[in-house]
């Protein structure tokens, strides 16, 4: 890398420490979208496993690179304008896209097509995506919940996310319950797992798609267990400190292992042929 490279690197930082803030200020106000710190660093990781194919490869930056990397300075000054976490988002993942293609050229973005597209897993969703897919889903497992928990023979009644338990005593299935920060984080998890340990497109495809219902298995397991805990101990007990906050990762790490173990099935009950490379 030369000089002027890294110059042009380090003065590229500085501009966007205002929009990384923002982004930094979202990732950690924004419980399910806690896992954009972690995003730069698995994109930079996954790069790595193509550093010998880049160093054969060699730069071959386009004509205009600075015409390039003013492109995406002005596409971040018009996100930033408008104070937009996810228009900013896109507008970094669009300068790395830009910056790449300048300074190294268009076959370096079609091998690191993969840590580059992993990038928009760090742009933080609009809230207005968000917000109905969470009332959605704090109804299905509050609703799911009651009836298992009424067929176990729990007297236990429904009024929207709040669940009625004996004693005069409410229960509310809160938007950490409603299985969205597990479903939102495992995603991207479950895309890393698949294009590091699958070699076939459709066990790639299973694998991502099976995040869904593993998911929300684990976050219905997490209410009826915070039901319990509620029914024989106490409501606070239940939904507040640190047998709350160890119940959400317990769930998460489940569903981590999850995802595992259906890839480890895929590849004995669908196993390669000899030769066999689809994806």
């Amino acid at each position: 890398m030369s000089r002027f490279e890294i110059a042009l690197l380090v003065l590229l930082g500085v501009i966007w420490i205002p929009g990384l803030s923002a982004l930094a200020g979202v990732w950690s106000g924004v419980e399910y979208a806690s896992h954009g710190f972690l995003v730069p660093f698995v994109a930079l990781w996954a790069a790595t496993a193509h550093r010998q194919h880049l160093a054969a490869i060699g730069a071959r930056p386009v004509p205009g690179g600075v015409l390039w990397i003013g492109l995406s300075l002005l596409v971040y000054l018009v996100a930033l304008s408008t104070g937009d976490a996810s228009l900013i988002g896109l507008a970094a993942v669009a300068t790395a896209c830009l910056v790449v293609l300048a300074l190294r050229g268009f076959e370096w973005v079609l091998t690191l097509r993969f840590p580059l597209a992993y990038l928009l897993f760090g742009v933080p969703l609009p809230p207005d995506w968000v917000s109905p897919v969470i009332v959605r889903l704090q109804l299905l497992m509050s609703g799911v919940a009651v009836s298992i928990l009424q067929e176990a023979g729990v007297a236990i009644h429904r009024e929207g996310n709040v669940l009625m338990l004996p004693g005069d005593r409410n229960l509310f299935v809160a938007e950490a319950c409603s299985g969205i920060t597990s479903l939102i984080t495992l995603i991207p998890i479950g895309v890393f797992i698949a294009y590091f340990t699958e070699s076939r497109l459709t066990r790639r495809l299973v694998l991502v798609a099976s995040v869904v219902p593993i998911a929300l298995a684990g976050n219905l397991l997490r209410v009826l267990l915070t039901v319990e805990v509620a029914l024989w101990g106490d409501v606070d007990l239940a939904t507040e400190g640190p047998l709350h906050e160890w119940a959400g990762i317990g769930t998460y790490v489940i569903g981590c292992l999850c995802l595992l173990g259906v890839g480890a099935l895929m590849r004995r009950l669908w196993p390669d042929r000899p030769g066999e490379v689809e994806a």
